[in-house]
């Protein structure tokens, strides 16, 4: 087959995968993270049955343990967060009244330095705001129960997707093995390699950067009920969950937690403590849990993160979000490879007979191989490839 029919098929399959994506979207989701949680316990699942348990004995453990982790996880946050959601909810009123006081008075003061239409269009807004807000509330509650959290929806995560768990956890490797087979021998110990490369990087987001995000959680909801700051559960929670991007999580959760103390507080002194918690955080993440527990397996820059889970929801919606981080490591080892492959041409390195030794440096690093060592091959181990790194 020649290279361009080798395009047009590469091509026309990209294209039916991605129209199925968009086509079935709709009862992806328990999939997606049932393979999402798959991955996740491979590991686990394969220290097990190297301890001699079956690989069926060994899913079944596994599953059952996460299912009861997050059951008791589920138990214990969800009657707390209701809690509190349900008290922001009636608190929300009274900062609304105290909003429109602030601004009528202010309003009174500048009535003499400002144009009083000026004056009169912000009044009337402000006070027709909480009417605004009711509308945008009962506006979301609307798109949530006819969208994609529907009742169906939740019962099809809740109950699919700790079968779809079981299931390809206990046939991974039989799975992996099957798509190893098919790839095409001319290219396979490229494939593989560049597999591997995502591997690293989807293990280091989803395991290290998930880690982190729970810790981070953890303290800071912690950290911030012990101080005595309202929703601080909530707040906590929400900022570690968003840690994987850098500062994103911590920005808002310090922002939102910190002028909820400066309404909540009458002194400096806890507004200071409630900071305090997030700069802690950050020290943290920064010199212990990202080091410890990612290191530099994550080539993922943080805008290319945040891209990517934009243009998934907008394409997709929840699937779309899924998807994101998986597709962006896939597009970005591919570019890699890509950017290697050029630089072996004569286009990137230059036609020039007078320097074998970097043309052939440059070629062998972009299929993969170490420099110095053996070729791209049948009669390189597995093992070797295995430590290929990436060429900056």
């Amino acid at each position: 087959m020649s290279a361009q029919r080798q395009l047009i098929y590469w091509l026309s399959g990209l294209a039916v995968i991605l129209f199925s994506l968009w086509l079935l979207s709709g009862v992806l989701a328990p999939f997606l993270i049932g393979m999402a949680v798959a991955y996740f316990l491979d590991p686990l699942c394969d220290r097990l049955e190297s301890l001699g348990l079956s690989r069926t004995l060994a899913t079944s453990v596994v599953t059952g343990g996460f299912l009861l982790a997050v059951a008791l996880v589920f138990a214990v946050l969800v009657p707390m967060i209701a809690g509190e959601l349900t008290s922001l909810a009636r608190q929300v009123p009274g900062w609304i009244d105290l909003l429109r006081q602030q601004v009528v008075a202010l309003a009174e003061t500048l009535r003499t330095e400002v144009d009083p239409a000026v004056l009169e269009r912000v009044r009337s807004y402000v006070e027709g705001l909480p009417g605004k807000l009711s509308g945008w509330a009962a506006g979301l509650v609307r798109n949530v129960l006819s969208g994609g959290v529907a009742l169906f929806n939740v019962l099809s995560l809740l109950l699919i997707t700790p079968i779809v768990a079981f299931y390809l956890l206990r046939d991974w490797d039989v799975l992996t093995e099957a798509a190893d087979s098919m790839l095409p021998p001319a290219y396979a110990d490229v494939i593989r390699l560049q597999v591997q490369k995502v591997d690293e990087t989807l293990s280091g987001f989803v395991r290290g950067v998930g880690t982190v995000c729970l810790i981070l959680g953890t303290f800071y909801a912690s950290a911030l009920t012990i101080a005595g700051l309202d929703f601080g559960l909530v707040i906590g929670l929400m900022a570690g969950l968003v840690s994987f991007v850098p500062f994103v999580g911590a920005t808002l959760g310090f922002i939102a937690s910190v002028g909820m103390a400066l309404l909540q507080f009458d002194g400096y002194i806890m507004v200071l403590v409630v900071a305090g918690i997030f700069f802690t955080g950050q020290f943290l993440e920064g010199n212990f849990l990202q080091p410890i527990l990612v290191g530099d397996r994550v080539n993922l820059h943080p805008v290319w993160i945040i891209f990517a889970l934009l243009a998934g929801g907008a394409l997709l919606g929840f699937v779309g979000v899924l998807l994101a981080v998986p597709g962006a490591a896939v597009i970005g080892v591919a570019v890699r490879f890509f950017v290697n492959r050029y630089r072996a041409t004569v286009l990137g390195i230059g036609d020039d007979p007078g320097d074998p030794d970097t043309a052939a440096r440059l070629r062998a690093e972009a299929a993969g191989a170490k420099p110095g060592g053996a070729k791209p091959g049948g009669a390189q181990s597995r093992a070797d490839k295995s430590g290929a790194k990436d060429t900056p």
